[in-house]
């Protein structure tokens, strides 16, 4: 398969309903609930009977991070803040009754815990098809401004800039600047076409996936994620037609797993460094250290994955949302940013230096 001929998930698919892929999605939600119902009544010392809103929980973080996936309240703020600094339009419906803050709270829930319409009308005492609307224009939204407007409009940093925040696992590669990796998601079984069929199965997972593309920066920060591509495309080919490889410079190094066989495709100037293949009946010293030393800085794209997996509305993909998949595949690896770094001493740089700076300014 050529990298031009890989299709797409786009939301002119069918949108038959997938029975399997409901009874799936509505057998975790009874304990769910129940759950909820108990956080609540902890948090305000009462059963429910209010409307769910931001105002409830804001003053616990452990709630907001809970409901959010955001670690804080003051996380919350800056992206309602930052969302305000623009003119949010909706063209066909306008929402009275919940406020932007509380719609993004609504949308967050949905991202993170993947609770049914239906429970979150009963949350936000509005109608179902009213949480449809605000699920859809939101993840739009949020989608448009940090995925199109900041992740993909920046593009992964220098070499240089990567260097600045370089941590100790990555001192051996030190002209990295990004570290790949794929991921797969499961997706219902297409009903009405067997080529389908077949495109999104994964022998490796043994169901129907779809797979996307992640690039992590040596400082842990997702900088690239691809679209989304059927489970059997290979890992070069989603490379390829990403076009990921089109943003590196002569110099330039990338990590990635024995999948990644890009050396006769990468740019002039360009390396790639996957762990040794063993060639013998085991490995010798020497590549057991390079192995060692490139799954030291691997492990962080796989955690950050991890991380993006958190989001429970990408546990399965049912066919109503095949339309959105990319954009809350790309969504939530925004959201991952706002979380906590997930390499320590990048966080303990960062308390260092600006700790520094309130010296010198003192």
């Amino acid at each position: 398969m050529q990298p031009e001929e890989i299709s797409h998930i786009s939301s002119s698919e069918e949108t038959a309903v997938d029975v399997q892929g409901l009874q799936y999605i509505l057998q975790e939600k009874d304990a769910e609930i129940a759950k909820l119902h108990e956080l609540l009544s902890q948090a305000t010392g009462e059963q429910c009977s209010a409307p769910m809103s931001y105002s409830k929980i804001k003053h616990d973080d452990s709630l907001v991070s809970h409901y959010t996936g955001l670690p804080d309240d003051k996380t919350f703020v800056c992206l309602l803040n930052f969302v305000h600094r623009f003119n949010i339009v909706f063209h066909s419906w306008s929402i009275i009754s919940l406020s932007h803050e509380d719609q993004i709270l609504l949308t967050l829930m949905k991202l993170r815990h993947n609770f049914t319409h239906t429970h979150l009308g009963f949350l936000f005492s509005i109608t179902k098809a009213t949480v449809t609307n605000i699920v859809s224009a939101w993840i739009d939204i949020l989608h448009s401004l940090l995925f199109s407007g900041i992740m993909t409009e920046i593009g992964i940093p220098s070499r240089a800039k990567a260097s600045e925040s370089l941590p100790d696992c990555f001192s051996s590669f030190p002209g990295v600047r990004l570290t790949l990796d794929c991921t797969e998601i499961q997706c219902s079984i297409p009903r009405t076409s067997m080529a389908q069929q077949s495109q999104t199965f994964s022998h490796y997972k043994q169901r129907n996936t779809f797979k996307g593309l992640v690039g992590v920066s040596p400082n842990g920060a997702v900088t690239f994620v691809s679209d989304l591509y059927p489970g059997s495309v290979s890992d070069k080919e989603i490379v390829l037609h990403s076009k990921v490889l089109l943003q590196f410079e002569p110099g330039d190094l990338i990590l990635a797993d024995k999948g990644f066989l890009l050396h006769d495709v990468m740019p002039q100037g360009v390396s790639v460094n996957i762990p040794p293949f063993l060639s013998r009946q085991q490995f010798t010293k020497p590549q057991v250290i390079e192995t060692t030393r490139i799954v030291r800085a691997r492990i962080h794209v796989e955690r950050a994955i991890q991380h993006i997996k958190l989001y429970k509305i990408l546990d399965f993909v049912p066919t109503y949302y095949r339309g959105k998949a990319n954009k809350m595949f790309q969504l939530c690896a925004c959201l991952t940013n706002l979380q906590n770094p997930v390499i320590k001493d990048v966080d303990l740089n960062t308390q260092q230096r600006l700790h520094s700076s309130k010296d010198f300014t003192q």
